[in-house]
Formats: C-alpha cells, sequence, structure tokens
C-alpha cells in the first residue's frame, strides 16, 4: 500500500480541508485526547524536525528506536488503534484548540513547501537518514490517522 503524498498541494489541501471540520467539540472515537489535545500531539512531529526542544536519543535508544519503532512509522500500514504514545507525545494537559490547530496547518504547509527533495535522505532525530517516502509515510500516516480518530 503506498500513502497519498503529502508533499503535494492536493494532498495537503485535502489534510487542511479534514482539519477545518473539526471543532473543538468534535468527540473522538477513540482514544483519550480532545481535538485541541490531538493537534498538540501532532504538532510534536514537527518540533522533532524544525526545533530543537526535544534532546536527540542516546546510542542506544536510538538504536531501539531504529529495531523497534521505525517500520511502523516509516512502513506503508496505516497505525491500530490505541497504540502506546511515546512519552514526549503524550499531551494531558488542556490546549487552545485555534492555536494548536493553525500551528500544524502552518506545519502541513511548510512542509509541503519544502518539498520531498527536501526531506529525501534528511536524518530524522528517531530513526536516522530517511528517504521521501518514508517521511511521506510518517507524515501522512500519523496526520490521517488522528483526523479518523474524530471522524474526519
Amino acid at each position: 500500500m503506498t500513502n497519498p503524498n503529502i508533499f503535494t498541494s492536493e494532498v495537503s489541501n485535502q489534510i487542511i480541508d479534514r482539519i477545518n471540520k473539526l471543532s473543538n467539540e468534535s468527540p473522538t472515537l477513540w482514544g483519550k485526547m480532545n481535538v485541541a489535545q490531538m493537534f498538540a500531539h501532532c504538532n510534536v512531529s514537527y518540533e522533532y524536525i524544525f526545533t530543537d526542544k526535544h534532546p536527540k536519543p542516546n546510542f542506544f535508544t536510538k538504536l531501539m528506536l531504529k529495531l523497534f519503532v521505525k517500520n511502523t512509522v516509516v512502513g506503508d500500514k496505516k497505525y491500530k488503534k490505541n497504540n502506546p504514545t511515546a512519552p514526549p507525545f503524550k499531551i494531558s494537559d488542556q490546549r487552545v484548540f485555534e492555536k494548536e490547530k493553525n500551528l500544524l496547518i502552518e506545519n502541513i504547509i511548510k512542509v509541503k513547501d519544502l518539498g520531498e527533495n527536501h526531506f529525501d535522505g534528511k536524518e530524522s532525530h528517531s530513526f536516522g537518514v530517511l528517504n521521501k517516502n518514508e517521511w511521506n509515510n510518517m507524515f501522512y500516516k500519523h496526520l490521517d490517522h488522528h483526523l479518523a480518530q474524530f471522524g474526519v
């Protein structure tokens, strides 16, 4: 299975349209997060790429991530519902819906504008060097999974 290409305007706009269908009151179909928390959770992925907010994992942790997590995150298969969440991605405090939503949309647009060639061969914080397809899978699958969590 191949995921839609998040680096294209068509697919990134489809994702943004789905985001715009959500409100602060949109009910979850599974999981514990509300919509604002889900947006903040999705934004963590972009913090890893565009900021130094999160320390790099040590050699052992990075090896474990590559061996046991990488294929789930960057492979073609969809995520299962209620998979465990890594601690930096857990959002339990209340968040501001519009702020998190706008930041997520900005991040999606930034990735699309940078393009797949920017990411092809770029090192991931946790998984080492990834190709453009692996980056696409990581971006698209995560967004698709959580938007489906809220029925859009």
